[in-house]
């Protein structure tokens, strides 16, 4: 094939040497291999030097993890893969640094690898290099068995012998083609590197009919007609593979294809799988609950709440349905009814939820329905059905592979969607099948343990008889998490597999604010539950009454009690339940579930009319922009990151886009006039961060003519621990309990073992808390705390004698917390919290204010 340009006509590439050392030609390689150009025409080298170096100009389109080798695809589409040493993908990157990652644009000559010659060299088979065209491209050596300088002499030319051009029309036609699915764990000790990959490449040579691949582990999908595409895969021992084949000959292509997989591609293969003739049993921790020893199931707040009632498993089973179709248009008739009827049943229920004031939750559903107008399930569906599938298996198919590549994409909060996928799916499935997915027959008092749960089974519940419910899986910020909040459904998630042991009708405890499910509970442990029920309301009814009153202690000490709020709907219940202030707006609401960043006009109205809700005496602290991590943005691309907590998040958004940060800046002045106003960063780290966001505002203040106070969240221990100097440079600090415990901690708080131990009494955050508190108080400055620790009526006392001067919290605990610090002696409070900053354990504080 010769290289052809965008116009059509063919050009020449040179390649340069990557190495210096004696340049060989492909036949010489000591791997039979690339000896065969199984991979690729091209040329070896026997390397005298260890550092890599790019043969073109192009963009790092593969990086093997063992960093032996590197792809680069050229503008005019040719793509060269650089392979150091023979068998060298053993040593796992043993010896090996990348000094590019896919993606980066690169240069002749730019550095690519390096290596540890002599370590490499004593355990790989050999240190000769192969450089390979793994696009077809067929060229010759030049000056072959002579001594070339890395860098500076070519070693390889493309175009100079005219071949043919491969026809980019279909090597087969639809008319006669078939499509075939079949499923294999991948038995390669390394997965599809090199030297399998090419073997495979060359089955698929001997057939007419196309190959797809996907790794359902980790979603990606590729051709498999290409070498550096199957390596992409990222494939490991284990993978699981879908091969689709479509083609005239795709049953023979199909079976030659598994032959190869099961005999190793050319490599040994692992019968037996680590761990798969025995399994390892569960041991108890030595830390932490024993799962299970006292009743107790761990698990991960997803809402909150307490529940007492009986335990009932709901598996979702659906009939059976035949593979097979009756006829492409009937099928085809019936794709179309049941996705007609989805969208109807959708639209009922976005009807209900508004008749019954929820309707601020419905957008969930009005993105179902956006999902089913998405033709990347449709067309999957439909294209199976021509290929004679019925309606039922090619939709159930086509939604399982949709939610399946979303669950494993590196977004979080895309995978996390992978839920609704399914959920839409199901809806359609059941209409084709007739059956409804109701659980209006379920027994009162239900606490319902599933799998996982979709939003649409939230919503749909009868609230009469499930007063709970616990997952086995599922996220703690999901859709269905969000709804279940809202009815005021507690809801545990990660909860262990071992509670199917457990019979239908079991009687459970469901404390999700705790993290657990207390299994068979004695009449005792239900009784002192149900008298913290009673108490608990009764403490709330009557804080109700005097939500309106401030929040002074016995001894006449005043404590600001603020609400988190993230919209105009929060900020007016927040003034009805008594809130003083609004100490965190949440700003990302504005730029969440939309295509495009809020204008200045759309962010100043938003902000103008929270500020005229809470009226003049109530100041509001606007947090900028707070995204990364797990909020990305559709209209803001992050770059891959191997923890997105750790990287481009918070203020380090606005300090990256400056222009978009100045924006909301401006909005926020030009809003002040409606109310008091302050501004507040996320994720300060450093002094350095922090003057360059100030020197912005004090730029818009400036050109605004109006001046507000401008804080900072104290949320990594950096910033707590150089609170003196902050103190000297912001208005206020407040302190975001959640993050400041898991970066503290080194835990992440939605863990499904560890969440239980993401504890904001733990002494060690209470230590960071007090040093911030001392800081601001000698700089005459205040100091809030905005994360939920400020509602947990155990920590409240030991804040307050800490001296914390503001507690935001969420809008629906304002009233008991308000009524919790009138209860409080403020001099009592200060004993307590110098007490707790000596004790050396979470159990020893939560003892003091039991």
């Amino acid at each position: 094939m010769t290289l052809v340009k965008k116009d059509g006509k063919p050009c020449q590439l040179s390649l340069i040497a990557p190495l210096s050392g004696m340049l060989l030609s492909i036949e010489e390689s000591a791997d039979p291999v690339f000896a065969g150009r199984l991979i690729g025409d091209g040329v070896v080298i026997n390397p005298t030097d260890s550092v890599v170096l790019a043969p073109c100009a192009g963009t790092i389109s593969q990086l093997h993890d063992s960093k032996h080798a590197v792809a680069i695809k050229t503008d005019s589409g040719a793509e060269v893969l650089i392979h150091v040493g023979i068998d060298t993908v053993m040593l796992r990157g043993e010896g090996f640094e990348a000094k590019v990652k896919i993606g980066d644009k690169v240069s002749v000559g730019q550095e690519l690898l390096a290596f540890d010659a002599e370590l490499v060299g004593a355990k790989a088979a050999s240190l000769q290099t192969a450089i390979m065209m793994t696009t077809g491209e067929t060229g010759f050596v030049v000056n072959p068995r002579t001594e070339v300088k890395a860098g500076q002499d070519s070693v390889f030319s493309i175009g100079a012998e005219p071949v043919k051009v491969m026809s980019t029309e279909s090597k087969y036609s639809n008319q006669d083609s078939v499509t075939l699915m079949e499923d294999f764990v991948l038995k390669n000790p390394l997965g599809l590197h090199a030297r399998p990959s090419a073997t495979l490449v060359q089955i698929i040579k001997r057939f007419n009919s196309e190959v797809m691949i996907m790794n359902r582990d980790n979603g990606k999908e590729s051709k498999a007609n290409s070498l550096t595409a199957l390596m992409g895969l990222s494939t490991t021992l284990g993978s699981n593979l879908q091969i689709t084949v479509s083609g005239p000959d795709a049953k023979a292509a199909m079976e030659a294809i598994l032959d190869g997989f099961r005999s190793g591609l050319g490599e040994q293969v692992v019968d037996v799988l680590p761990g798969a003739d025995e399994v390892m049993e569960e041991e108890a921790p030595l830390l932490g609950p024993v799962e299970g020893a006292d009743g107790r199931l761990p698990g991960v707040k997803a809402a909150p709440g307490m529940a007492i009632g009986k335990l009932h498993h709901l598996i979702h089973e659906l009939p059976d349905y035949p593979e097979e179709g009756v006829g492409v248009s009937d099928e085809l008739g019936q794709l179309g009814y049941g996705i007609q009827k989805a969208q109807e049943s959708l639209q009922q229920l976005v009807t209900k939820m508004e008749k019954d004031h929820v309707g601020g939750h419905a957008e969930v559903f009005v993105a179902h329905q956006q999902l089913l107008e998405d033709p990347a399930i449709s067309e999957r569906a439909r294209e199976l059905i021509e290929n004679g599938k019925s309606a039922m298996w090619a939709w159930h198919r086509s939604f399982l592979v949709e939610a399946d590549a979303m669950r494993k994409l590196d977004n979080p909060m895309l995978a996390a969607r992978a839920i609704d996928v399914e959920d839409v799916g199901l809806r359609v499935l059941r209409v084709l099948m007739g059956v409804d997915g109701g659980t209006d027959q379920l027994p009162e008092n239900t606490i319902l343990c599933l799998e996982d749960i979709t939003p649409s089974e939230v919503v749909t519940l009868d609230r009469q008889r499930v007063i709970g419910i616990a997952t086995l899986h599922g996220g703690a910020t999901s859709h269905a998490a969000i709804l279940a909040g809202s009815m005021g459904i507690p809801y545990l998630v990660n909860v262990p597999a071992s509670v199917r042991e457990y019979d239908n009708g079991t009687d459970v405890i469901l404390n999700t604010n705790k993290g657990y499910m207390l299994v068979n509970p004695t009449k005792e442990e239900i009784a002192r539950t149900v008298a913290r029920q009673e108490r608990a309301a009764a403490e709330h009814e009557a804080a109700l009454k005097v939500a309106d009153q401030p929040a002074v202690t016995k001894d006449g000490h005043h404590i600001e009690i603020a609400a988190n709020i993230a919209n105009l709907d929060d900020a007016e219940k927040a003034v009805k339940l008594g809130a003083e202030a609004v100490g965190l707006l949440r700003s990302e609401f504005l730029y969440m579930e939309r295509a495009t960043e809020p204008s200045l006009a759309e962010q100043v109205k938003a902000y103008e009319d929270i500020l005229g809700a809470m009226g003049r005496d109530r100041p509001v602290i606007i947090r900028t922009l707070d995204v990364g991590g797990d909020k990305p943005l559709a209209y803001l691309p992050l770059p891959r990151e191997e923890n997105p907590f750790l990287g481009e998040r918070g203020v380090r958004i606005g300090l990256n886009r400056p222009s978009m940060l100045r924006k909301q800046i401006r909005a926020i002045l030009q809003a002040a006039h409606a109310g008091s106003v302050r501004i507040m960063f996320p994720m300060i780290s450093s002094l350095d961060e922090f003057r360059a966001v100030k020197k912005l505002v004090l730029e818009e203040q400036e050109r605004a003519g109006v001046k507000v106070e401008v804080g900072i969240m104290i949320e990594v221990p950096s910033a707590a621990l150089l609170a003196d100097h902050f103190a000297k440079e912001v208005d206020f600090f407040s302190i975001g309990t959640n993050d400041l415990t898991q970066y503290t901690l080194a835990v992440d708080r939605g863990h499904p073992k560890l969440a239980a131990r993401v504890d904001g009494l733990h002494p060690a955050v209470l230590r960071l808390i007090d040093m911030t508190v001392k800081a601001a108080n000698k700089e005459g400055k205040w100091t809030g705390i905005c994360g939920s620790l400020a509602s947990d009526p155990s920590a409240v006392p030991i804040l307050v004698g800490l001296g914390v001067q503001e507690l935001s919290i969420s809008v629906p605990a304002i009233p008991v917390v308000k009524a919790r610090v009138r209860s409080l002696n403020y001099e009592h409070c200060q004993s307590l919290a110098r007490e707790a900053l000596t004790l050396d354990s979470v159990e020893e504080v939560r003892r003091l204010t039991a």
